[in-house]
């Protein structure tokens, strides 16, 4: 037996009782006369005491040679510490130890295993199997566990099935590109890794399995930032015999469920909003509603006047900062600069500051009176101490530009509180996008989503005015799920193909599989999958979701741990039957 009791557990109960541990050495002190050693493993540390007039001198010699992060077995005796410790578990009590086995040496760590570590990001990614060890990524880890959990056993009692989908599955030119796998036994050909599972899940309401679920590994071959990995781990989920109403109330529950027993939060309002009131309001189909400083259009109220910058604006528009009016001219300065660097691509800022006694004072005062000013401050709801930052351009442009900007001051702010959670379904998304590359319309979820009731006749018309039966959740200004009711008809699926501009004969290559199975009965279905990574990011507080991801890839989509993707030899290649030209 390697261990009676772990290194987390033990207290003033067990003082005089024999035990066993085992662990990693956290630390040594080493007086000459006594020796402590802090002994860790994933429940905690327990410290281990050696002196010359208690311990065999074996053992004491043992002790003064062990180094950080050895693995050793300890047997000995509890007894209550001298010098105790409130801020440990086991800070009552140490081991007086009569056996220590030395059970592996250690390298020197190249980043000490603390909490607060002096190693950076791309060094522990190296040595992840370190990192884990520190509380930080260990508890990430142990707390995503745990909302898996949750989500498992609530799903199943609401009557869910798990379902297994494969990985291995045929490339679609839909969507994000495809990471493809060549096979072997048919030369030439290529299956691809899932971007999600979704005409899979659609099969099985075909089949009649009603309520499916899944946790299940997904991959994008795309470019990386924080909170995107090229593999993720997607909460699938699919029901049929249900409408979009349906659907938002058994998620909803879900959502309430993981924040209560995960975050001990009750949640009773999901307020809902129209994807153009989101848009127009926030700047971004993600809004964080935690906060105000909601856009206010400007147009109406500073084209008349002479200031050309703002008449030559597609829109002009502006949002008022809460006390803002306490930043210095140093600090507005900054935040010009920052809405002018290449990631955000603002020419520049307008200011106006809403002074205590009413009046105002604007980086703009040469075209604009106070009367002109009060205006902007009505229409940004701006109250007195406030700051007004207004930006002009072309729409979608500076509604991006104005988004990012109310985050950056929201975080300057202390608004965006990682305790404090504000659920939001964003819905009517436009089912189809223009894309300026292709010149043609694509679909902004994917192609099974279902139009609106009463809008598959304005395809003909107006495509780009065409709404989406389609949602998404979003949790603190971050989508965390989406999905949409499915079409569930070959004749209406035929016809969104058309739209998409594949011709009959890629539509039947691609999908006719899915095609065949609508003509045998497939019922009214639609899904959601949440981003298991982000929620339980946002769950524990954090924005990014690496420490979330027990092996996760660097920004450029490598391993540095196992040094992945790497080149494979020619007798493999010459077997999947392909050649690579790294010069063409």
């Amino acid at each position: 037996m390697y261990r009676s009791h772990n290194c987390g557990e033990l207290n003033a109960s067990h003082i005089n009782s024999e035990v066993t541990l085992a662990g990693w050495v956290q630390k040594v002190r080493d007086k000459g006369f006594m020796v402590w050693v802090d002994l860790r493993d994933r429940y905690g540390i327990t410290q281990l005491i050696f002196d010359e007039e208690r311990t065999p001198k074996n053992i004491m010699e043992q002790a003064q040679k062990l180094g950080r992060e050895f693995v050793v077995q300890v047997k000995g005796t509890v007894i209550e510490r001298a010098s105790k410790n409130p801020n440990m578990a086991t800070g009552d009590i140490e081991i007086l130890v009569s056996e220590l086995t030395l059970l592996n040496g250690a390298k020197l760590p190249p980043f000490t295993i603390e909490d607060d570590t002096d190693g950076g990001e791309e060094l522990r990614m190296k040595y992840r199997y370190l990192d884990i060890r520190r509380n930080p990524v260990k508890n990430s880890l142990i707390f995503r566990h745990k909302v898996t959990q949750e989500v498992r056993n609530y799903l199943s009692k609401e009557g869910f099935i798990e379902v297994e989908t494969p990985y291995l599955i045929k490339s679609t030119p839909e969507g994000a590109r495809d990471f493809v796998v060549p096979s072997r036994m048919n030369p030439g050909q290529f299956y691809a890794l899932p971007q999600s599972p979704q005409t899979f899940k659609q099969l099985l309401m075909v089949g009649g399995m009603d309520k499916y679920f899944q946790i299940v590994k997904c991959f994008r071959d795309e470019d990386l930032r924080a909170d995107r990995q090229p593999e993720f781990t997607q909460i699938d989920c699919e029901m049929a015999f249900v409408e979009q109403e349906d659907i938002l109330n058994a998620f909803e529950g879900l959502t309430r469920h993981l924040l209560k027993e995960v975050n001990g939060v009750e949640i009773d309002q999901f307020p809902r909003m129209l994807y153009d009131d989101a848009m127009r309001l926030y700047g971004n189909d993600k809004p964080d509603i935690r906060f105000g400083m909601q856009f206010g259009e400007l147009n109406d109220v500073t084209q008349h006047k002479e200031f050309q910058v703002f008449n030559a604006a597609e829109l002009v528009v502006g949002i008022a900062v809460p006390s803002g009016n306490a930043f210095t001219r140093k600090e507005i300065d900054k935040l010009i600069a920052w809405v002018k660097r290449p990631q955000i691509g603002a020419m520049g800022m307008v200011y106006c500051r809403y002074n205590e006694d009413g009046s105002f004072k604007s980086s703009v005062d040469k075209f604009y009176d106070q009367e002109d000013l009060a205006k902007w401050a009505e229409v940004t709801g701006a109250k007195p101490g406030d700051l007004i930052c207004i930006l002009s351009g072309d729409t979608h442009k500076v509604r991006t530009q104005l988004s990012a900007l109310r985050m950056e001051l929201a975080e300057q702010l202390g608004l965006r509180k990682p305790d404090e959670f504000a659920p939001l379904w964003v819905m009517d998304f436009p089912l189809l996008e223009w894309d300026e590359d292709t010149e043609r319309y694509h679909a902004m979820h994917h192609p099974f989503t279902s139009p609106k009731p009463g809008q598959l006749e304005l395809l003909e018309t107006d495509p780009g005015a065409v709404k989406a039966n389609a949602y998404d959740l979003v949790l603190n200004g971050n989508e965390i799920g989406g999905g949409s009711i499915r079409i569930h008809d070959k004749k209406t699926q035929s016809l969104m193909f058309d739209y998409l501009g594949f011709t009959p004969e890629e539509a039947k290559a691609q999908f006719g599989f899915l095609m065949n199975a609508f003509e045998y009965g497939a019922p009214p279905h639609g899904g959601l999958a949440f981003g298991l990574d982000r929620l339980v990011a946002i769950l524990g507080g954090q924005e990014t979701i690496r420490d979330f991801i027990a092996f996760p890839k660097n920004n450029s989509g490598r391993d540095v741990m196992i040094d992945a993707p790497a080149a494979v030899d020619d007798a493999q290649l010459d077997e999947l039957s392909l050649k690579l030209n790294l010069n063409s």
